[in-house]
């Protein structure tokens, strides 16, 4: 997967170079300076002295040098090991070292490695004693230079305190970055204008590499200050894709650039020295995707995305579970360049015994609502003991679940080279390794120090980090068997078929059913706080965003120690979620689920969906009009108003159309006569909606009297008001003989009454079921399919879903910065949609109350009709905008109004809009044609308008 993807681009950067040597040939937290094209001369003086040709390698803790010919090792002396360095055989005024003044340099040590001899990767060979190795340069002229940086290099390493190691190897970096810089003559093109440029690390597994980034108007440049793995890493900024913001070592000091849509593999990871210079450069690549954004040159630039930007994507069907898991990972500063923040997948299988795997039985699948040190509860008992008598800070794991350990332990099969970097140069013990999958399963379980989830490859394609193709020795185990292989379960026949069988369980109805409970462990509410305590899930300090402040510790020694903990003992990912994150809706199976620790029962919760789900709507339901509405064109339009028109009601056959106005007015218009039949008058205010009741023999108009008008059609009439705010009323639904009323005197009621009743000519009696009190002012309000939710909006932006059933708020959403224009819920009841003032369309996820999504606009969108996944909305400008949500874009823009469009609704065969006193009509293609979704909407230009769908 991510991480074998990127191994081979680093061997192909090495074909590039045709050297055997890489950074991993360096310890941890080390820097290679420097090289030079030399002989290494053995038994020098002596008959059968040999040269061996190659090239030295001044690092800032060891010299390394690599022979061109592969049978011969490469040979790698560290600093802190060398007794004597200058010329060979020299003795000068300093008995321990001397300058050289030849072309020879004399490295006198106690201790040396032998490494990749034949170019075998294998542990290193280590030979300890006094030793002499004599190196001859190509160019005499820069020995003095090179023995005065290995003496300053060797005095660093010979510092007693760690932090002062730290420190002047750094200065001595910082120096030889300060005397040079980016080298113009790369730039792909004499025009190209410099931007900014600043000195940065390229991170990759293990390992930075020093040098200065470089960005003009048409590309990001790095070059390396040891020119190594080639002389320059250039990126057309065309061809990003994707730029987001790292943590690197809990620092906010990491950049990382993509120039492919989905891939977790960057091309270039940046740590910077200072965050403003981070901030800068991202600045100055965000501002050239926008700008070619508006161009249209690519309509998928984009900069950082947030994590519910891909919620409503992945509960909707349209991402799978391991898609989505990649971009949490991502988003949460997981990267496949840090082994230490490494992507993290969960354990979902927790059968690896049986001869077959059953993926409808939910005894095949781990616990995913528990972490995997809270799986086997002895060993849960004993933690919760030791948790209770620890001091603060307390924590219940003493080891991570994702660690650079962790990761090469799974990989060492296809990353030996970066598990001998780790380890010094030796694999781990052979009964330790990455023997078996039942065996590794079994000690997550058991062990008392293993914890650890899997890694994006165990659900991917390739099967090389289960295979030893590489014939490596990885050792004897005590029953005397070579590690080889993994050893797969027995329902595993090979492992493609292992690998095919773990995907299918990460995409199961069960884990589809289940995974967001791991969510909310890794990336979610249960991370951190008093919901990580009550989940069993806490972890040491150190691995959490926020857990120490490195600037503000002053001893060096502590600051690196507290780095290299941070980096070897794994990190906690970015919390992405703060609430519970919602459920993935899936197709209607039997229920294998336990019951979610934070929520009611599914069955019992008034916010869970219902009998049936988002898979369950037929095709005719799901494409209706949808398929065409970005085709539709203004057929016909009316005047009937004097001011703006405020609300529209269409009968069921489709022959009247009913619309209020602020000219106070309710009127009916005859579809088939094309002529005005009625005009009534009921108050001198603004009349601010209008329904038609069951059988469509009656008219219910709200008013900003602060009353509620029924009009009988077939008596010509009004039948009825209801006297029941104390302020406008904005809104008016109508269900099961229930009214929902809501007003500008912050209540939304419910009124008992009976359609059939209405109509008669006596008056109704209304009484008041529920008051729904509101901090501020109540502007719109919409039901569910079932009238067991409503949702309603205020004045200053806040989003409410109520339970109908207690009358009580289940959640509280401020999502939007202005007045909330309108709000509905989708089809199959499980998400909101809200359009405000701020221009922002929300969707909300009705079980969590979580924001999932949320798109923006230049004006706002008065108006909106959705069918889950696409939206019609009515702008400010009078625009008609058909937005894509899964797509996060704008897929279409129609010419409707010249004023703002200020409500939308559905009828079987029309789409009716209103603006400037204008009726305009839409309607299908052909009447042989299946039915569409009829959408109405009104415009405050007074007009009423109807389109044709092509």
């Amino acid at each position: 997967m991510a991480f074998i993807r990127k191994k081979r681009r680093e061997q192909q950067l090495q074909l590039y170079s045709k050297e055997r040597f890489s950074l991993l040939l360096l310890n941890l937290e080390e820097y290679y300076f420097e090289q030079h094209t030399a002989n290494h001369i053995q038994n020098k003086g002596d008959q059968n002295e040999r040269k061996i040709r190659g090239s030295l390698k001044i690092c800032s803790k060891s010299v390394i040098f690599e022979p061109d010919a592969i049978s011969q090792p490469i040979i790698k002396i560290p600093l802190r090991d060398c007794i004597k360095i200058g010329k060979h055989g020299e003795n000068g005024s300093n008995r321990h070292f001397a300058k050289a003044k030849s072309g020879e340099i004399s490295l006198i040590f106690s201790q040396v490695y032998f490494i990749k001899e034949h170019n075998i990767v294998a542990p290193y060979k280590i030979e300890r004693g006094k030793m002499e190795c004599v190196f001859e340069l190509d160019v005499s002229g820069k020995v003095e230079d090179v023995v005065e940086t290995l003496l300053q290099l060797h005095r660093a390493s010979c510092l007693d305190k760690l932090g002062d190691q730290t420190a002047m190897i750094t200065a001595i970096l910082q120096s030889r970055l300060a005397r040079t810089s980016f080298d113009k003559n790369r730039f792909q093109s004499v025009s190209e204008k410099l931007h900014m440029e600043c000195k940065a690390e390229m991170v990759t597994p293990l390992v930075t590499n020093p040098g200065h980034v470089c960005i003009t108007d048409t590309n990001l440049y790095f070059q390396p200050l040891n020119g190594y793995p080639k002389p320059v890493v250039q990126i057309t900024l065309q061809d990003v894709r994707r730029i987001y913001k790292r943590r690197h070592g809990l620092m906010p000091l990491g950049l990382e650039v993509f120039c492919t849509e989905d891939d977790l593999c960057s091309d270039i990871y940046l740590k910077f020295y200072e965050p403003q210079d981070r901030d800068d450069l991202y600045f100055y690549i965000a501002t050239y995707l926008d700008y070619n954004k508006k161009l249209n040159f690519h309509e998928h630039h984009a900069a950082e995305r947030t994590a519910e930007s891909y919620t409503l994507q992945w509960q909707r069907g349209h991402l799978s579970n391991y898609q989505y898991l990649l971009h949490l990972n991502n988003l949460a500063d997981r990267s496949c360049n840090d082994l230490s923040q490494y992507p993290v997948f969960p354990w979902v299988i927790g059968d690896y015994c049986s001869a077959a795997l059953d993926l409808s039985n939910p005894g095949t699948f781990r616990d995913l609502s528990r972490p995997v040190g809270a799986l086997n509860k002895e060993r849960l008992e004993r933690l919760l003991t030791r948790y209770q008598e620890m001091p603060e800070p307390k924590f219940m794991y003493g080891s991570h679940y994702s660690s650079p350990g962790y990761v090469l332990f799974y990989l060492v099969r296809i990353a030996p080279e970066y598990m001998l970097c780790l380890q010094n140069g030796r694999f781990d013990n052979a009964d330790r390794m990455f023997n078996s999958i039942a065996e590794t399963w079994k000690n997550c379980l058991d062990g008392a120090t293993d914890f650890k989830e899997l890694i994006p490859e165990f659900y991917g394609d390739d099967v090389s980090f289960l295979v030893n193709s590489l014939k490596l020795d990885l050792g004897k185990r005590q029953g005397g068997q070579m590690v080889d292989d993994v050893e797969l379960p027995p329902w595993a026949r090979s492992p493609e078929d292992f690998l095919q069988k773990s995907k299918d369980a990460l995409e199961s109805n069960y884990v589809s059913e289940h995974l967001h409970e791991w969510i909310d462990l890794i990336f979610g509410y249960k991370q951190k706080g008093s919901d990580a305590v009550g989940a069993h899930n806490v972890f040491h300090p150190l691995t959490y965003e926020g857990g120490v402040d490195l600037n503000s510790i002053e001893d060096p020694d502590e600051k690196v120690a507290m780095l290299t903990q941070i980096l070897e003992f794994g990190q906690t990912p970015k919390q992405l979620f703060v609430t519970p994150h919602p459920r993935r809706i899936t197709p209607k199976f039997k229920n294998f689920s336990h019951t979610c620790s934070h929520n009611a029962p599914v069955a019992d919760s008034p916010v869970s969906p219902g009998e049936e789900s988002f898979e369950d709507l037929t095709e005719e339901s799901k494409s209706l009009a949808w398929n065409n509405i970005t085709k539709l064109q203004l057929h016909e339009q009316y005047k009937i108003h004097k001011e703006a028109v405020t609300g529209i009601a269409v009968s069921c056959n489709g022959s009247s159309v009913f619309t209020t106005s602020q000219d106070s007015t309710l009127k009916m218009f005859s579809k088939e006569s094309k002529m005005l039949q009625r005009s009534i008058s009921f108050s001198n205010m603004a009349l601010s909606s209008c329904l038609l009741l069951p059988g469509d023999a009656t008219v219910v108009s709200s008013s900003w009297d602060n009353n509620v008008y029924f009009y009988s059609i077939a008596f010509a009439r009004r039948q009825d008001t209801l006297m029941g705010h104390d302020d406008a009323v904005s809104k008016i639904c109508w269900h099961d003989n229930r009214l929902y009323s809501a007003s500008w005197d912050s209540t939304v009621k419910v009124w008992s009454g009976a359609a059939a009743e209405v109509t008669c000519t006596r008056r109704q009696r209304f009484d008041v079921l529920a008051e729904l009190e509101h901090d501020v002012s109540v502007d719109t309000i919409s039901l569910n399919a079932a009238s067991t939710l409503l949702v309603s909006g205020t004045k200053e932006g806040t989003v409410n879903i109520w339970d109908l059933t207690t009358a009580t708020v289940l959640h509280q959403i401020p999502c939007h910065s202005g007045t909330v224009c309108d709000t509905a819920f989708s089809p199959d009841s499980r998400h909101v949609l809200s359009t405000g003032e701020d221009g922002s369309l929300n969707v909300i996820d009705v079980q969590t109350g979580m924001l999932i999504s949320s798109m923006t606009s230049d004006e706002p969108q008065r108006c909106f009709i959705w069918d889950g996944n696409s939206v019609l909305s009515g702008s400010q400008s009078g625009e008609l905008l058909v937005w894509d949500l899964l797509g996060g874009k704008i897929s279409e823009r129609i010419q409707g109004h010249t004023a703002p469009i200020s409500s939308a609704s559905a009828s079987p065969l029309t789409l009716v809009e209103a603006a400037d006193s204008i009726l305009q009509l839409l309607l299908p293609p052909a009447q042989n044609q299946p039915r569409l979704q009829a959408l109405r909407g009104i415009s405050t230009d007074s007009s009423v308008c109807s389109s044709r769908v092509c």
